[in-house]
């Protein structure tokens, strides 16, 4: 029996004329005679949560103990936190929704109670992923591309508007409004959440989970959030905690201030590089320091933003004065802004110098002032490059083995050039430009960077300077106030003589949606194989990612991918060389045109104003009239159309009952995917285009579906028919079982034929034999795609043995009763000499399983020698064990509820 009371903690704190109860952090310390003000930010908000979520079931008295006594490198325990609200944008959204829908077909099944099935806390999803760039460089490329968007996704924003109304706690902003992040930090992020609890109005930190990694970029506002898997996201939804190990916090000094010329972009990816060379996956990163007094909360929404880059759970600005500046000028009301203060003074949580540094597990340091203009590139984000090296760097890159990260070419390959028709004559060659898009919630949400490039282009045009027309230019807000912004200071009428027009206001080509080249351009890069370039203003620059015909990917700020589009090339050094001549024939270097800091400040302070953003939101559900247009049938049932290609009921729930079986063992499995290290789950998840000559690209056909109306993978998350013959169709995959292909093929290896992946899945769960994946280093990286785990499980793998996983990929295997598994330190499938062409049988796996348990596999080549190796099952928790057992998340929570 719990002796704790958490009622005895309770104080009343008054802001203006309202009341509120909080669970007060000093009061609790004071109780159990101990000071926890050196305790860490972040640890302190997950404190609160179970303090007032106690209920000695979900949250327990150990999981109080267990945060109380966090230690900065000690063994970690498991934790249960319950978020506060759900952010979902529509890609992995739909699912979320098209799960909650066959959940009620399901409990309706089990006879149970189908209005069960709703978000018990708030969960907001925003529409942003389903815009492409198909028009450009006109002024009327928006409409054309909103109107496409429309088309396109019909029958999925119907589904969304069923779900709006049938589901509770359930709110969507419209398409064209924003992207998901910035929507969130501009408006939907409160700070401080309330719920009204019998007479009382209970006050807490804002927290939450998203289902996309960069949810993080809700830290620069002093809000505890991070990306989980859609399954993992559904089970907050549902009211379950999430169970989590308690992590490491390390500590980001920040000192000095950025020297003229060098941009918050420029920040984030010395910061990422820095990060992810000393190794900061699991765990919470915290920035402090007297360096924060110079940036601005925008530029430390940057720098949160990237935490999946530089491969942190979370990284965390603590609320300050800077906090409530920018709660004020976006828009808030006086009491929002005045309870966050208040709040956070009384928890003894409001960031000040006196009670700058916490204990942390480790501890790094910046000055701000070595930091120097730089991109990141060609084919990670963590590889960061400084942009006087970057002509350098990207000439060694095209004759640099693949392993090395490059390309492979021969010396005789370097000087192909294709001229191409296309506006004019114009010559292609390595390091073309042929995609600049100002994109991304990482940047399109600071204004310092914005008016930066629009200083650019004002200052190339009263010059005379012009992109080339193979250039693909693109500009895609976070938010319709940005356009408000740049248009009241004068700026956004050059960006759009530069051709950077508004494109859409989502997250376009950052995740992929960049939409086709122009066919010369695409033609010229196939036929003289170039290694063309795409710049943008992203986060993400995998390969395969950005566009297919576009192998070289640089990362940059804003104003540099205007400078590039300029140049038209990326071997050029902006330092030395010229972009281009002006009018009189007389050349212009980037310097010239680069604004100074006193230039961006000036705007920003003019334009950037409370009155904006408040006019912006004031409608958001109701501000876009083909939305408001579209028809729906209310009803608590979802009715499923078989004919859909859009949406389909999963048969996740086909023939379950009550009852739960035992975990069962693996025997005589077969291995479908031998990959190396650093797979993503951009490699793993179906993602863009869809080719019609692939699993997916001819169910479409036969549905009667014309290529030009497949749209992307994303666009179909909802039907699992499409998605499952998607799963590891990337093109750029490499797997091993199939060597010397790239693309989604394996061997079948009973009959030792080539071809797809999905196919050779097939004919495997019809002989009933189990699959696996055998995996390097860093497998499932990149964005929280939960289509990366529901395709592997629909696929028939059973299991992964991988060197490591990132977090929410192995967290997302277990959701979705996939069980993840490592090799034994220094060992990998090369080492014990594993081809993939044996089976394998788990020998101890049984429904004794433990969390972290070492399990025995023997693999039997076809000759019929045997090995045993020995894996340790990364189920890490008793909760990931019960989701195994119950075959996913889903059927736990469904099964639990039904009772």
């Amino acid at each position: 029996m719990s002796s704790f009371d958490k009622k005895s903690i309770t104080q009343s704190i008054n802001v203006n004329s309202s009341t509120f109860t909080i669970y007060s952090l000093p009061e609790f310390a004071k109780s159990r005679g101990i000071d926890i003000s050196k305790l860490p930010f972040s640890i302190r908000v997950l404190l609160e949560s179970a303090l007032r979520n106690y209920d000695n079931y979900q949250v327990t008295e150990k999981d109080i103990n267990t945060i109380l006594n966090w230690k900065p490198n000690e063994k970690k325990d498991e934790i249960a936190f319950k978020p506060g609200r759900v952010i979902l944008q529509d890609f992995t959204g739909v699912p979320c929704v098209v799960d909650m829908a066959a959940m009620r077909d399901a409990m309706k099944h089990l006879n149970g109670d189908i209005k069960k099935i709703n978000p018990q806390v708030q969960c907001d999803l925003v529409i942003d992923h389903s815009v492409q760039v198909d028009a450009f460089g006109t002024s009327t490329a928006l409409e054309q591309n909103v109107t496409l968007e429309f088309e396109r996704n019909q029958e999925r924003y119907e589904f969304l508007k069923w779900g709006q109304e049938a589901l509770q706690n359930f709110r969507v902003v419209p398409p064209a409004t924003g992207i998901v992040h910035q929507v969130n930090l501009e408006y939907l992020a409160k700070g401080v959440l309330q719920k009204k609890t019998g007479d009382q109005t209970v006050a807490y930190p804002d927290s939450l989970v998203g289902t996309d990694s960069h949810t993080t970029m809700i830290n620069g506002l002093g809000v505890v959030g991070w990306g989980v898997g859609g399954i993992e996201a559904e089970s907050v939804m549902l009211g379950e905690p999430i169970y989590m190990l308690m992590p490491e916090v390390v500590g980001f000094r920040i000192k000095g201030k950025l020297k003229d010329g060098v941009t918050a972009t420029d920040l984030v990816l010395t910061v990422t590089q820095m990060l992810r060379k000393k190794g900061v996956v699991e765990k919470f990163v915290e920035f402090f320091g007297e360096g924060l007094q110079h940036l601005s909360l925008p530029d430390r929404a940057t720098i949160a933003n990237m935490a999946p880059e530089y491969g942190a759970t979370i990284g965390l600005f603590h609320i300050d004065e800077e906090t409530l500046n920018y709660l004020k000028i976006s828009g808030r009301t006086a009491e929002e802004v005045a309870l966050v203060e208040q709040y956070y003074k009384a928890q003894g949580m409001f960031y000040t110098a006196q009670n700058a540094e916490c204990i942390y597990s480790d501890i790094l340091e910046l000055d701000l002032s070595t930091v120097e203009p730089c991109l990141a590139g060609p084919k990670r984000p963590q590889d960061r490059v400084l942009l006087k090296d970057l002509k350098t760097n990207f000439i060694q890159s095209l004759t640099a083995d693949v392993a090395s990260r490059g390309y492979g070419l021969p010396q005789a390959d370097l000087s192909k050039t294709m001229t191409i028709q296309n506006g004019g004559a114009e010559t292609l060659g390595h390091g073309a430009v042929v995609i600049a898009a100002i994109t991304s919630c990482t940047n399109t949400s600071n204004p310092s960077v914005l008016i930066g490039a629009g200083l650019v282009a004002k200052k190339a045009v009263e010059r005379g300077l012009m992109p080339p027309h193979y250039v693909k230019t693109s500009f895609a807000p976070g938010s319709q106030v940005v356009e408000d912004y740049l248009k009241a200071a004068g700026l956004l009428e050059y960006l759009e003589k530069i051709r950077f027009n508004i494109v859409g206001y989502g997250c376009t080509t950052c995740i992929g949606n960049s939409g086709p080249l122009p066919e010369p351009v695409a033609n010229a890069i196939t036929q003289g194989n170039l290694v063309a370039a795409a710049v943008l203003s992203g986060n993400r620059n995998f390969e395969g990612r950005v566009n297919p015909h576009t192998k070289a990917n640089f990362l940059a700020s804003p104003p540099l991918v205007v400078a590039y589009a300029l140049a038209g090339r990326v071997d050029i050094d902006l330092n030395n060389e010229p972009l281009g001549n002006d009018k009189s024939g007389k050349p212009v270097y980037l310097k010239e045109i680069w604004p100074t800091q006193q230039e961006i400040t000036e705007a920003a302070h003019n334009f950037v104003k409370a009155s904006i953003f408040q006019h912006r939101y004031k409608d958001v559900d109701r501000g876009n009239k083909n939305w408001n247009a579209i028809k729906t049938v209310k009803s608590d049932l979802f009715s499923w159309d078989d004919k859909s290609t859009y949406i389909q009921n999963p048969p996740y729930f086909t023939g379950m009952k009550q009852s739960v079986d035992p975990v069962q063992g693996i025997t005589k499995a077969r291995c479908l995917i031998m990959v190396a290290d650093s797979i993503t789950t951009d490699h793993i998840s179906p993602a863009g285009a869809i080719a019609k000559d692939s699993p997916a690209g001819k169910y479409l056909i036969e549905q009667g579906v014309t290529p030009k109306d497949f749209n992307s993978y994303g666009a179909r998350r909802g039907n699992d028919r499409v998605m499952t013959r998607g799963t590891f169709a990337n093109i750029r995959l490499r797997n091993l079982t199939a060597p010397g292909t790239e693309g989604p093929w394996t061997t079948y290896w009973p009959s030792k034929e080539k071809m797809f992946i999905y196919d050779a899945a097939m004919k495997y769960k019809q002989d009933k034999t189990p699959l696996i994946v055998l995996a390097g280093k860093e497998y499932g990286t990149g964005s929280s795609r939960d289509w990366a785990a529901k395709g592997t499980t629909l696929l028939g793998i059973r299991a992964v043995i991988a060197e490591s996983f990132e977090r929410i990929h192995r967290s997302n295997l277990c959701g979705m009763g996939v069980l993840p598994c490592v090799f034994k330190p220094g060992e990998n499938y090369t080492s014990l000499g594993l081809k993939g062409d044996e089976s394998f049988d788990f020998v101890d796996l049984n429904d004794n399983l433990k969390p972290r348990q070492e399990l025995v596999v023997e693999a039997t080549s076809p000759d019929g020698a045997k090995k045993q190796f020995t894996v340790i099952a990364r189920v890490d928790t008793p909760v990931e064990v019960d989701y195994l057992r119950n075959g996913g998340i889903l059927q736990t929570v469904l099964r639990k509820l039904a009772k």
